[in-house]
């Protein structure tokens, strides 16, 4: 998209391991001599995490019932035009302003790609847009100020197996109202969180390979040696897919735009796919 002002969004569903992408991508941005503005998705929820068990069963956790996507997309339309932005923390009411003179700016949370023709949920079907590049004329759209998209996507049973056993080991909810949880918020995770991997430049989806059929059984995480990455990529005319097996142990094609790595080697695997692009981005911007 070539903004004068680039802008990167890690999005993931809850507990996809965003926070653990944007760790790498901040060891690149040093390494690349880059000074980055962060924005958290966490900071434009309508309730703290302890409420979202609640508001779940009667309104979801992904949508605009509970999000506060307008301020959002405000911070991604003043900062890609002006590379500046003041707004107010949804979460907790604080005034922030993100550090001037920034190289680009890092969101990582589950809406980075957000692309929903209506507002509320409740009044009519959601319908999403394929093409993030077209200015979306109702709604909201977030993901046409994004120079590089990226999903994280555990497989769904995995997601599920995570968030249960995490709830559990911190104390947060029983097993059964996690489970409940899940169930009650999929309404959202299907309208809001699920379309955007469509609209990705690149996807990490990470897929178990032992044994989750009965993700609500499971007790015990799988480990990233039980694991493989599976990265798709949009545009595969782009990317060196040699190098990149080259580069990456055990790596290969599964398609002519999928590439497979085991789980272990994912921050080689976003080191040598994304410093280039990253490096890229800025240098045109």
């Amino acid at each position: 998209m070539a903004n004068k002002h680039p802008i990167i969004a890690l999005t993931g569903a809850s507990g996809a391991g965003t926070s653990l992408y944007k760790s790498v991508f901040v060891e690149v941005f040093h390494r690349l001599g880059l000074n980055a503005a962060y924005v958290s998705g966490d900071e434009f929820s309508h309730q703290a995490a302890s409420q979202q068990y609640d508001k779940a069963l009667d309104t979801g956790c992904y949508g605009p019932d509970q999000n506060d996507f307008e301020t959002l997309e405000g911070i991604f339309t003043s900062y890609s035009n002006t590379g500046d932005c003041q707004y107010t923390r949804t979460s907790n009411a604080e005034s922030v302003r993100l550090p001037s003179n920034t190289d680009l700016l890092l969101y990582e949370g589950l809406h980075g790609g957000v692309v929903a023709e209506s507002w509320t949920r409740r009044k009519q079907q959601v319908e999403v847009a394929m093409d993030r590049r077209s200015e979306s004329k109702q709604g909201i759209n977030l993901a046409q100020y994004v120079d590089l998209l990226i999903g994280i996507v555990p497989a769904i049973n995995l997601e599920w197996i995570q968030k249960i056993i995490k709830d559990e080991q911190q104390g947060k909810v029983s097993r059964d109202a996690s489970s409940a949880c899940i169930q009650a918020r999929m309404w959202d995770y299907v309208h809001f969180i699920v379309p955007q991997f469509s609209l990705t430049d690149i996807n990490f989806q990470r897929v178990p390979v032992v044994d989750t059929a009965n993700p609500f059984a499971v007790t015990r995480i799988p480990a990233e040696y039980e694991s493989v990455i599976v990265i798709r990529f949009r545009f595969p005319e782009q990317h060196d897919f040699p190098y990149y097996m080259q580069r990456i142990p055990a790596s290969f094609m599964s398609r002519r735009n999928t590439l497979v790595i085991p789980g272990g080697e994912m921050k080689l695997a976003l080191d040598v796919i994304c410093a280039p692009l990253i490096e890229r981005i800025c240098k045109n911007a």
